[in-house]
């Protein structure tokens, strides 16, 4: 197909300028001269047939015609940015996306144990607050991430179960001082909420057939789990946790399950990449690796309900 474009030079010079709003800044950017910039405008308006830019004093300022081409243009010198930047991507790097909670309780122990079996690859982590987990492939720089799903994701991408989402109660070791808790002393604790729609805890009422005897009306509320469950830890009240990430933690000691009854939440934890993503051999030894994690892992002694 003959793309009727102009010179690539032209609109890198026009992209430059607009959001310099200067000449003078888009050459020293490109390392041009100012002369260059203004001939790549002047052929972009005889492609165009219009003016791009007009004087007001000594203001440089984008015409009606030019704030319509330019956020394209940004985003197709992004997405040619990114197109180039995982080219250059250092061979033996796995760029992963994780939820801030999952790093911080599970994760980073895992990937600090496949450094020292896989030391020819380098996973590079990065922790994000994601109220909804979601990762974007195409304009967002990772070659694969960890989310909690319903388990629905676009049909080429690959997607392995890691674990579900058991949703318990947690707190202050102190709180099990007189045994596992009734409803009446659950309905007396103050809550804590890790999500603002107070989703979890709900979750977790409606199965165990408490939502008319335990009010979720106040109550801190936090934005992630790990906040919720610190707090709960210090003994600021009862949170709501996911089982596999206070696993450890309640197993030696530093953490209570005053109700020892885990609710399925629905969700579940998947790695997940594009199947035409370099380093798919790679990809697939993490996988592996993961999996193995949690096969091994030693889970409280809890009742699990669907």
């Amino acid at each position: 197909m003959n793309r009727q474009l102009p010179p690539l030079y032209a609109l890198r010079a026009f992209e430059a300028a607009a959001r310099h709003a200067s000449f003078t800044r888009a050459a020293e950017e490109l390392a041009i001269t100012q002369s260059a910039v203004s001939r790549h405008i002047k052929t972009l308006e005889e492609h165009f047939a219009c003016r791009l830019f007009q004087r007001r004093g000594r203001q440089l300022e984008l015409t009606e015609t030019a704030r319509m081409l330019l956020p394209g243009l940004r985003d197709g010198f992004d997405a040619l940015e990114r197109a180039c930047a995982s080219l250059r991507a250092e061979e033996g790097v796995l760029r992963l996306k994780a939820p801030s909670t999952l790093t911080m309780r599970w994760l980073l122990a895992r990937l600090s144990r496949f450094r020292m079996q896989h030391s020819d690859i380098e996973v590079q982590l990065t922790s994000a607050w994601m109220d909804v987990d979601r990762v974007d492939f195409v304009h967002e720089p990772f070659d694969c991430a960890v989310l909690l799903s319903s388990g629905h994701f676009p049909p080429d991408w690959e997607a392995t179960l890691l674990f579900p989402e058991w949703l318990i109660p947690v707190g202050a070791p102190a709180l099990l001082a007189d045994g596992p808790w009734d409803a009446g002393r659950l309905a007396a604790a103050e809550l804590l909420h890790p999500t603002p729609d107070r989703r979890d805890w709900r979750r977790w009422l409606q199965r165990m057939g408490l939502g008319e005897k335990v009010s979720l009306k106040g109550g801190q509320v936090f934005d992630t789990l790990e906040l919720g469950i610190v707090a709960a830890t210090r003994g600021y009240g009862v949170s709501i946790g996911d089982l596999v990430m206070v696993a450890e933690d309640a197993n030696q000691g530093r953490l209570a399950l005053p109700w020892p009854a885990a609710v399925a939440s629905g969700e579940s934890y998947y790695l997940v990449w594009p199947r035409a993503r370099r380093h798919q051999e790679r990809l697939r030894r993490l996988r592996d690796f993961l999996q193995a994690e949690v096969q091994a892992m030693q889970l409280p002694p809890v009742e699990l309900l669907d």
